[in-house]
């Protein structure tokens, strides 16, 4: 069983972000999207604090998010990267499985990569990422790299929304 205690605080900026961004959105009745918890069992429990120190995951998570965007449901999952090539090891067999069902289902997938040397955003549509995940299944490349994505899809942290993903999502749809 996988075990984490180094490693928690990975992405939670990131998570925070989108977090506040997503509050934002159910405020405005523009969206509801919900974190969904990854279920863990505590090993040990520092008394003090009631901080979990060490646990280890019940089973693998789906995707960090879901919900629904006027109507449209969607799941995305939210990674950082601070380079510019992208690990696909990253994004897991069983959420790209899980993805794909959402989509035969009517729903829109993607993901929010946070490229934090750049200080840039990016949505992944769900159909890009799997050119590359082909690739790599193929026996090709094992990452992408900034310079293959389309810049369509690139976006800055705003102001008001913090993480302002509902403008590419609008796009995702009208390119399908």
């Amino acid at each position: 069983m996988p075990t984490w205690n180094s490693r928690g605080l990975r992405g939670s900026t990131l998570e925070e972000l989108i977090n506040r961004t997503n509050e934002k959105y159910m405020m405005g009745n523009l969206a509801l999207i919900q974190k969904v918890p990854t279920p863990i069992t505590p090993i040990n429990i520092d008394k003090t604090t009631r901080h979990i120190t060490l646990a280890y995951f019940d089973q693998k998570s789906t995707v960090d998010y879901i919900g629904a965007v006027q109507g449209v449901p969607v799941c995305f999952d939210a990674k950082e990267c601070h380079t510019d090539t992208f690990p696909l090891q990253n994004i897991h067999e069983h959420q790209v499985e899980f993805m794909g069902r959402f989509e035969k289902q009517g729903g829109i997938s993607f993901f929010l990569i946070y490229f934090t040397a750049r200080d840039e955003f990016y949505y992944l549509r769900y159909n890009k990422f799997l050119e590359f995940y082909q690739r790599k299944l193929a026996g090709g490349r094992k990452s992408f790299r900034y310079e293959e994505l389309e810049t369509d899809y690139f976006f800055l942290q705003g102001r008001e929304v913090l993480v302002p993903y509902l403008d590419k999502l609008a796009l995702d749809l009208q390119c399908r």
